[in-house]
């Protein structure tokens, strides 16, 4: 009977640290609709819906960038972190040459500056004969 009642109490237990892991993982989750292909760390995505979740409970560990209906993923690491209470969760680019470069993650409690190169820009500008860049933002769902 002892047993038994030990079984239950660190079934409990579990279940409750498990309920815990869970929630704190959920902190800087976003789900956004992408509509157009984009660049994140040097890797072409295409459009689609993506969830974005913290790789670990340090906000500077990094993001998963993933769509299942894609099959397409991508580790970020930011360069910049900031808190934030505003409600608004939405994604940034920088634009050249037709090209999205993904370059802000905004979650409710922080925003994630992501790094871009200026020379994939550059690249991107020529291949287009345009100059300069430009930017813009898509909200969640």
């Amino acid at each position: 009977m002892k047993k038994l009642c030990l079984r239950i109490a660190v079934a409990l237990v579990s279940f409750a640290g498990l309920g815990i892991t869970a929630k704190a993982q959920a902190v800087d989750q976003v789900v956004v609709t992408i509509p157009f292909e984009f660049v994140v760390t040097g890797k072409t995505l295409p459009a689609g819906t993506y969830r974005v979740n913290r790789v670990s409970d340090d906000r500077w560990a990094g993001l998963i960038f993933s769509s299942f209906e894609n099959r397409a993923s991508a580790i970020v690491h930011p360069i910049e972190v900031e808190s934030t209470s505003d409600d608004k969760a939405h994604v940034s680019f920088e634009t050249a040459g037709g090209e999205h470069f993904l370059s802000k993650i905004e979650t409710a409690n922080n925003v994630f500056t992501i790094p871009v190169s200026r020379a994939a820009i550059l690249l991107a500008s020529e291949k287009s004969h345009t100059n300069g860049s430009s930017g813009s933002s898509v909200g969640t769902d």
